[in-house]
């Protein structure tokens, strides 16, 4: 039972290529199976979410932080009546388009893509699903909805207009731009709540891990943590009930109780909105011009104190920065090599190197190469074509 303003699958926008419909799933779950049956899916496995994928076997990689944003998404999802198959799609499809080494190779593909329009993780992430995979005998991409693309391209909220992020002023990332082009997005409106429920559990997912892997690489210590609020207070609820606990159980009761209280705080508030707001139908959630799903004032003040200790202590590391530079010196390395050298990507990528009709096109096809390589692949490819 769907509530009137989550996305009802029977009333989809349905796909840009048509295809007959499912006799057992709907359109939605149709777009997550293929989301993870896809090879940039798979690619995750082996990239950064904060530690290079070599540093451990135990630290979250892109892989396993989509799983966890896509298990918070179904929760709230469950909760609030919305589709929770869109909500999961969504999430899991949200670091597709990710660099390997995570955000620092973000940072260095953006630094190389300026002269050809930029990169931008989220749009690279569209291009994937509407071009790259290439897998199906009547189209390019995963033909998702236009529901599913819309949240991938949105749940961040609006890309253009009024409500739009600062960080967007300036022209579309080109990968965005020639997806909207094709099928327009309402780039100006706010995207589904479902999509808005995958962007809040991916703050959820990655506030919550980023302590686990900080604590478990020695970065910082439970006696820190229990100086900063939210995570203070959970351990010593913790030590209240649980004198004594052995080191790694009082890590995690205290952390499960974080993300507890992250799960419930964006829940109350939800339904309060919601209630407040009364939609009839998803195309008012769109037009509300403000998101429906949030934290509240409280606790937002809070995460972003703990933020800031990570950002400082973790992200900023100095063993976290010395990494950052020696793979920030691969990106730099291979990039050019593959520009001025394309007869050295796969032989799979030379047909559409030779419609290339300018260095452009042809840095883009290079930044669609290098954005897709695991972190493992990159090195070994540093290792052997740079020394």
């Amino acid at each position: 039972m769907l509530a009137p303003f989550a996305c009802q699958p029977d009333q989809s926008r349905g796909r840009l290529h048509p295809e007959q419909m499912s006799s057992f799933r709907s359109p939605f779950q149709r777009d997550r199976d293929r989301i993870i049956h896809s090879s940039a899916f798979r690619r995750l496995k082996h990239k950064t979410q904060v530690f290079v994928e070599h540093e451990g076997d135990y630290y979250r990689t892109r892989l396993t932080h989509s799983i966890e944003v896509a298990q918070v998404a179904r929760t709230i999802s469950g909760v609030l009546g919305l589709n929770t198959d869109l909500a999961e799609c969504i999430a899991l499809a949200h670091d597709l388009g990710h660099t390997p080494f995570g955000h620092t190779g973000e940072d260095a593909l953006e630094r190389l893509m300026a002269p050809y329009g930029g990169f931008d993780h989220n749009a690279q992430a569209l291009r994937i699903v509407t071009r790259l995979e290439r897998h199906y005998a009547d189209f390019d991409g995963l033909n998702l909805t236009w529901e599913s693309l819309e949240g991938i391209a949105k749940h961040n909220g609006p890309v253009i207009g009024p409500n739009a992020d600062r960080k967007h002023d300036g022209p579309l990332p080109y990968a965005l731009a020639e997806v909207n082009a094709e099928w327009d997005l309402e780039l100006d409106t706010h995207a589904s709540a479902e999509a808005q429920v995958a962007a809040i559990a991916d703050d959820v997912a990655y506030s919550h891990h980023d302590l686990h892997d900080g604590l478990r690489s020695g970065l910082f210590s439970e006696a820190d943590l229990m100086e900063l609020p939210v995570t203070g207070p959970a351990f010593e609820e913790v030590d209240r009930l649980h004198p004594g606990l052995e080191k790694m159980r009082r890590r995690h009761e205290a952390l499960r109780r974080v993300f507890g209280r992250m799960v419930e705080d964006v829940i109350a508030v939800a339904q309060n909105r919601l209630s407040a707001a009364q939609p009839k139908s998803v195309e008012e959630i769109r037009a509300m011009g403000t998101t429906v799903i949030r934290f509240s004032k409280p606790l937002y003040q809070e995460l972003k104190a703990i933020r800031a200790f990570l950002f400082h202590r973790m992200y900023r590391a100095p063993s976290v920065m010395a990494e950052r530079a020696r793979v920030t010196e691969v990106l730099d390395g291979l990039f050019p090599l593959f520009l001025a050298r394309p007869e050295l990507l796969p032989a799979e990528w030379q047909a559409d190197i030779a419609r290339a009709k300018s260095e452009t096109d042809l840095a883009r096809m290079t930044a669609d190469y290098v954005s897709g390589m695991t972190d493992r692949f990159a090195l070994q490819e540093g290792q052997r074509l740079l020394g």
